[in-house]
């Protein structure tokens, strides 16, 4: 599968390029739930190879990149028994990094709010309940300035979540280039809204 620029309609204001490995549909949507919520953890090394598919392709030229992952709550952890994003980010970074390109993991952003549930929210009421929930961690601030960085996440929808997490990292200076996910779930605009 050929990574694509992942736009979501509404575009949400401020969001960087968001590029997908995949849509979120069938053996992929299977394979990133059986990871995340089935604790599948030998799953993280063929799905870091299709996060880094996806970091490639937003790169362009570019041979160097921090990858940020978007936090998951530490409750959320805790459940979960593991940190699904965390895990595959490590693996896209050395995938990433046998390709030749210097890769490397910022874990920069930390949850300052914890959001309701975004399942079944509107595009509009999830940027409203993910309003200020993320902040830099400011030992990574001064690292991160000036060095090529993409926000990285599992599936991108709405686009709020990354668009929230950019706004963080911008908020101390931090310029973000775009925004790399495993998979984009379909969303159409509806007719009259």
């Amino acid at each position: 599968m050929t990574p694509f620029r992942a736009w979501p309609d509404p575009r949400p204001a401020g969001l960087p390029p968001p590029t997908a490995a995949a849509p979120y549909a069938d053996q992929h949507r299977k394979l990133i739930v059986a990871h995340k919520e089935h604790a599948r953890y030998a799953l993280a090394r063929p799905l870091g190879r299709l996060l880094a598919d996806a970091v490639r392709t937003a790169l362009g030229e570019r041979t160097a990149v921090w990858l940020c992952p978007v936090p998951s709550p530490r409750a959320t952890v805790r459940q979960r028994g593991h940190d699904p994003l965390g895990r595959i980010t490590k693996a896209a970074v050395r995938s990433l990094c046998r390709q030749g390109i210097d890769a490397r993991a910022a874990p920069a952003l930390r949850i300052v709010r914890r959001p309701d549930d975004q399942a079944g929210l509107s595009a509009e009421r999830r940027t409203a309940n993910l309003a200020g929930a993320f902040a830099a961690r400011s030992p990574w601030a001064e690292t991160l300035i000036g060095q090529p960085v993409l926000l990285v996440d599992d599936v991108i929808t709405t686009g709020s979540t990354l668009t929230e997490a950019a706004r963080a990292l911008e908020t101390v200076g931090v310029r973000v280039l775009g925004c790399a996910v495993l998979a984009a779930t379909a969303r159409h605009r509806t007719s009259g809204s």
